[in-house]
């Protein structure tokens, strides 16, 4: 149960960190939270599965949305070329 409860840590710290007033509309915090939420990613895969995992990655991506957008349109421009 530790990796599902630090995701909802995680998904509870992303919210918070989401209501706070920033400069550089928080694209410091949005790297922060990425590399600490991969590792989680596959913690929680390996040991509850795809199914959890697939919900946990949704969660994620909805606050995450613009990185994974702007993320999206680069590869986008680079397989396109």
């Amino acid at each position: 149960m530790l990796p599902i409860t630090l995701g909802f840590v995680w998904l509870i710290t992303a919210n918070l960190i989401a209501m706070l007033p920033t400069r550089d509309h928080h694209w410091r915090a949005a790297y922060a939270l990425m590399s600490a939420g991969l590792p989680l990613l596959l913690w929680i895969t390996l040991t509850h599965g795809a199914l959890v995992a697939t919900a946990y990655l949704a969660a994620s991506a909805s606050i995450l949305r613009w990185p994974l957008y702007f993320a999206w349109r680069w590869v986008r421009g680079v397989v396109g070329r």
